[in-house]
Order: structure tokens, then sequence, then C-alpha cells
């Protein structure tokens, strides 16, 4: 199995694989340009993100500056909204449902790292999937740690730190965040 393979399966890969930072500097230039056009140049941007992204319907939006490691590992669904400063560590899958609104800040992170000191300095890490589902709005400053699933119909509040998973219909806060309340959803 090769690194990004590992990666990929969630194992100890090694993050400064040559083939892996060949695939981060690609997408790295490609933010940079990204960041770079003019904020009214809606179309322009929205034709370099779709360089960026694995997967995308038609109607999104993200704001600038936006980073991300690989791009491709990352799919966002219909009415995907994204304000300012949005990074997604994606050495593995991010995926984003209709309807999903970011507030500034927010950082979802497939990537960590050993507790064990020796695997850590060797530069291995490991990734683990995020999924978030429909109509999600997720307040400001907002961190998705590795392996996390956000149900459908939720709201995370504001500088929330998400360590596991958030069952559909819930209003979940804090550090760590816990549901606090769930939501009734009309159909």
């Amino acid at each position: 199995m090769n690194e990004k393979e590992k990666m990929l399966a969630g194992e100890l890969y090694d993050g400064v694989n040559e083939e892996l930072v060949k695939e981060l500097y690609r997408v790295k230039d490609l933010c940079y340009e990204y960041n770079h056009i003019k904020p009214s140049q809606i179309e322009e941007r929205k034709e370099v993100m779709k360089k960026i992204l694995g997967k995308h319907k038609e109607k999104f939006l993200i704001e600038q500056p936006f980073m991300c490691d690989y791009g491709y590992n990352i799919e966002i669904g219909e009415n995907f909204y994204a304000n300012h400063n949005l990074v997604i560590l994606d050495g593995n899958k991010v995926k984003f449902g209709d309807n999903v609104f970011i507030a500034p800040n927010c950082g979802f992170y497939t990537a960590g790292h050993p507790l064990d000191t020796e695997q850590r300095n060797k530069g291995l890490e490991y990734a683990k999937p995020i999924e978030v589902g429909n109509n999600v709005w997720i307040g400001g400053n907002v961190v998705v740690l590795p392996g996390v699933k956000i149900g459908n119909n939720c709201v995370i509040g504001a500088g929330s730190v998400v360590v596991k998973d958030i069952p559909n219909n819930s209003v979940a806060v804090g550090n760590p965040c816990k549901v606090i309340r769930t939501l009734e959803v009309q159909n």
C-alpha cells in the first residue's frame, strides 16, 4: 500500500512523502490563485474553485481566503456557502451535504498525529473522514476534528470544538461540543 492509500484508509502514513507533497503544492498554488482573484469576480473564482474541489454541485460560494490540503477529498452539496477563512485539512474525505452554511474562521481537520513521540517525530500522521449532513449551520470559529459526523438539520454554535458525532436535528455548542437541544424538523 502506498502512502496515499494509507492516508485514505485512515492508517499512519508519511506526511512528507514526495508524491503527497507534490499534490499539496499543486492545490496550495490553486488556493493562492483563488485567494488573489478580485472578490467581485465571482465566476472566475468559481472556475478556480472547481479545479480545487473533488466534487461540487452548481450553486456554491466560498469566500476568500480559503485553504485546503489536497482538494480532491472535498465534496460539497448544492447551495453551499462558506464565509471567510475556511480551512479544510482534507487528508481524508470531507463531505458536506446540501444547504450547508459555514460562518467565518472555521476549520475541518481530518489530520491527526500519533501520541507516540517517535512516530510523530518521523512525520507520521493519520487522517479520518469528516461528514456534514444536509441543512446544517455552523457558527463562527468552529473546529471539527478527525472522524466526526454531523447529522442533518443541525446547528453548531460559535466557538465549538466538535470532537464526536452530532446526531440529526441537534443544536450543539461548547468545547467539547455537546447537544443542548433537539430540533423539531418540519417537512
